[in-house]
């Protein structure tokens, strides 16, 4: 399936990011691949990226309501999920709820994120998805397949899947979550956050822009010399990028 970009990653805002980075570099045995004074990229042993974008005046999650609602959080798979969020708290995490095979948690800076039971992954996690809120699960699923170049490979009352590579090559997934009474982000208002966003890899930022606002995306304030924004179908912003 052809998309118009790649996925880069998913950057996840923090009024610290030294300190989120390390958090997850050390709980998750991620490297630390690049630091700048307001963006940090850490990287899966599989080659995913996640990214800790410096915003001093963020509002944390307030997990589980929509007032201020998580928007993304990251799925994160290894054996032995009990002992691994026992050893989250330790590092600055709160422990937020327990699923049959999961436990939910805050990080330090207020993210929601999951530690999901996968027998045989470790002693590395692994990212198995970034999951994104949305009103339409389903809907919000086809618009980042067709951005993104990926399949849908589930969709069910609760949410949906889809699954391809990366611009890296890696494999990747990413997951919506059906929200009910959902509460959209109003980027760039400080009061109804983004919390995170995906950067999307496109060859042409001329071509990339007709082709997403084509599948439904809107256009936001703010570009740069290699990067537009975007907000999708549910609100959410996104950016798009080119190679500099």
């Amino acid at each position: 399936m052809t998309g118009v970009g790649r996925l880069e990653m998913v950057a996840i805002d923090a009024p610290d990011i030294d300190k989120l980075a390390a958090f997850y570099a050390e709980l998750a045995g991620w490297e630390i691949v690049r630091r700048d004074p307001d963006w940090i990229t850490v990287r899966t042993p599989e080659g995913n990226e996640v990214a800790f974008q410096l915003a001093p005046d963020l509002v944390p999650p307030q997990w589980p309501g929509q007032e201020h609602p998580q928007q993304f959080h990251l799925d994160l798979q290894i054996d032995g999920y009990q002992a691994a969020a026992e050893r989250a708290v330790e590092l600055g995490a709160t422990r937020l709820a327990d699923g049959p095979t999961w436990i939910t948690l805050a990080d330090p800076a207020g993210h929601p994120f999951d530690l999901c039971q996968a027998d045989g992954v470790g002693p590395a996690m692994k990212l198995f998805a970034s999951t994104v809120d949305a009103p339409d699960a389903a809907g919000l699923a086809r618009f980042y397949a067709g951005v993104l170049g990926m399949e849908v490979t589930y969709e069910g009352p609760e949410g949906a899947l889809i699954a391809g590579e990366d611009h890296r090559g890696a494999a990747t997934s990413v997951m919506f979550q059906q929200i009910s009474g959902y509460t959209a982000p109003r980027w760039p208002d400080p009061a109804y956050p983004q919390q995170a966003h995906f950067d999307i890899e496109v060859d042409d930022l001329d071509a990339g822009e007709a082709a997403v606002l084509e599948l439904g995306a809107e256009r936001l304030p703010g570009q740069g010399k290699g990067f537009r924004v975007f907000a999708d179908p549910a609100g959410h912003p996104f950016c798009l990028t080119v190679r500099m």
